[in-house]
């Protein structure tokens, strides 16, 4: 991992996650909002139709 030197990231650090597992709250979380019923329940319909692709939406 790069130092915290205040410069920018390299691209080779940057990474949006979907290449990692992601579970519904995971989902939630990245979107700003606390993990409800509700909102875990349309994210898990998310994952389920997109897949890891779903993460895409909220990180570039």
């Amino acid at each position: 991992m790069p130092e915290a030197d205040g410069g920018p990231t390299p691209d080779s650090v940057l990474h949006t996650g979907s290449e990692h597992p992601v579970d519904p709250e995971d989902l939630v979380m990245l979107s700003g909002r606390e993990p409800t019923p509700e909102l875990l329940e349309k994210a898990r319909e998310a994952l389920e139709k997109d897949g890891p692709a779903a993460v895409e939406r909220y990180l570039p």
